[in-house]
């Protein structure tokens, strides 16, 4: 499993329209990747113009190529060009320490599983 953690600071004045773009792209995500297994946006409550992404995919090739290639990436792309600040995109990537204990973890095909990936 591969976990992506992003914060976005986003122009204050193109937050609605953030939004919107952003939503499309966690619902496609989930919708037409079999490897993205949650793709989660939460608002900061500090920061009405601060989003954090929760995502975690099958494996690191699923965000890497499969994710990045997706159409709606290319959108997304746009849409965060467009409506994030300069400089205010950060990644941080991880594995799950408990990769059993991860809801989404059971739920995915057996292809996707790959019991080295949490070393």
């Amino acid at each position: 499993m591969f976990t992506v953690f992003v914060t976005l600071t986003v122009k204050p004045e193109l937050v609605d329209d953030f939004l919107e773009g952003i939503h499309v792209n966690a619902r496609a995500s989930l919708r037409d990747e079999p490897g993205c297994l949650r793709f989660d946006v939460h608002r900061s409550t500090e920061k009405a113009n601060v989003f954090h992404l929760y995502e975690i995919y099958a494996d690191e090739r699923s965000f890497r190529v499969s994710h990045r290639r997706a159409p709606h990436y290319t959108a997304w792309r746009a849409v965060a060009e467009r409506y994030v600040e300069p400089g205010g995109h950060v990644n941080t990537f991880g594995a799950p320490a408990f990769p059993d204990d991860i809801t989404e973890n059971h739920r995915r095909p057996a292809r996707h599983r790959d019991p080295e990936s949490h070393r």
